[in-house]
């Protein structure tokens, strides 16, 4: 993605510096395209940046909802033991 925002303001830059006719008049539209290519590549980051973080907060939220299920399945399942075994032990007599 970044690397077509990087051709795009190339080829805008381009097409800016070729197009006019008066060299100061190019140079200040090749500097404003690649001013624009710079904040796009800002903002390209930044979003980058936000969707790690989210991917980060996803992740840990099924990491800690995954841990907490196992929790609660080792627990009924010691439970379950804790009772077979209670009730084998009233079977036996004891």
């Amino acid at each position: 993605m970044i690397r077509k925002f990087a051709l795009l303001a190339t080829t805008a830059a381009l097409l800016v510096a070729c197009g006019g006719a008066q060299e100061e008049n190019a140079a200040a539209k090749a500097k404003a395209a690649a001013d624009s290519a710079a904040a796009l590549l800002e903002k390209a980051a930044e979003d980058a940046k936000a969707a790690a973080a989210a991917v980060d907060t996803a992740t840990s939220a099924v990491v800690d909802s995954a841990a907490k299920a196992l929790e609660t399945a080792t627990d009924a399942a010691k439970d379950a033991a804790n009772t077979a075994v209670d009730e084998a032990k009233k079977a036996a007599g004891h």
